[in-house]
C-alpha cells in the first residue's frame, strides 16, 4: 500500500494548518486507511481521505451541495495547475479508460484537480478498483492504491446518514 503515516500525518498538519476550509473538516471515523470526515462547506458532505508516499491527498466523497460526488487530489508537485480553470482528464480505475474534467483548485497553496461527478454510485465503482491512474495530456499525473476504499466509502455513508 502507497499510503504511510508519515505522509498522512504531514499532509494532516498541512491540512489542518489553514484557517480557511480545511480546519473545517471534521474527523467522523478511521477506516481502513481511510480517514471518514464532514465538510461543512459542502452542506456537511462526507468525504474519505488519504495521503500518500507521493505527495498526494487523495478525497472521495458527496458534495450535499451540488448534490455530487466527487474525486479531489492535491499535490504540491503539481504547480501549472490554474485555480477555477477546467482541464481535460483521463483517468483508469485498474486498467478502465475514463474521461473527464477536472476544475483546478487549490488546498492552502497546494494545487489540485476536483472531478465531480452527477452519478455517486460510480464513487462506489471506482472504491470497488485497487488502482487509479490520473493523465494530463496523455502523461500520468498520478497512480493511487484504493485499497480499503470501498469499506471506507461505505462508512462514509453512515456518516452522510447521521448529518
Amino acid at each position: 500500500m502507497n499510503k504511510t503515516i508519515l505522509g498522512a500525518v504531514a499532509l494532516a498538519t498541512l491540512v489542518l494548518a489553514s484557517p480557511v476550509s480545511a480546519q473545517e473538516l471534521t474527523l467522523w471515523d478511521q477506516v481502513e486507511g481511510w480517514d471518514v470526515m464532514v465538510d461543512p462547506s459542502l452542506g456537511n458532505g462526507c468525504l474519505i481521505q488519504a495521503a500518500y508516499e507521493d505527495g498526494s491527498l487523495v478525497r472521495i466523497g458527496f458534495d450535499r451541495v451540488n448534490e455530487t460526488g466527487y474525486v479531489t487530489a492535491f499535490n504540491a508537485n503539481w504547480g501549472d495547475i490554474v485555480e477555477g480553470e477546467t482541464y481535460a482528464v483521463d483517468f483508469a480505475l485498474d486498467d478502465e479508460p475514463y474521461e473527464g474534467e477536472a476544475k483546478g483548485i487549490y488546498l492552502n497553496g497546494v494545487p489540485g484537480a476536483d472531478i465531480a461527478f452527477t452519478n455517486e454510485e460510480f464513487l462506489f465503482d471506482l472504491a470497488k478498483k485497487y488502482t487509479m491512474t490520473l493523465y494530463n495530456d496523455g502523461e500520468e499525473v498520478m497512480a493511487i492504491d484504493l485499497a480499503g476504499s470501498y469499506v471506507a466509502l461505505e462508512a462514509a455513508v453512515e456518516c452522510q446518514e447521521a448529518q
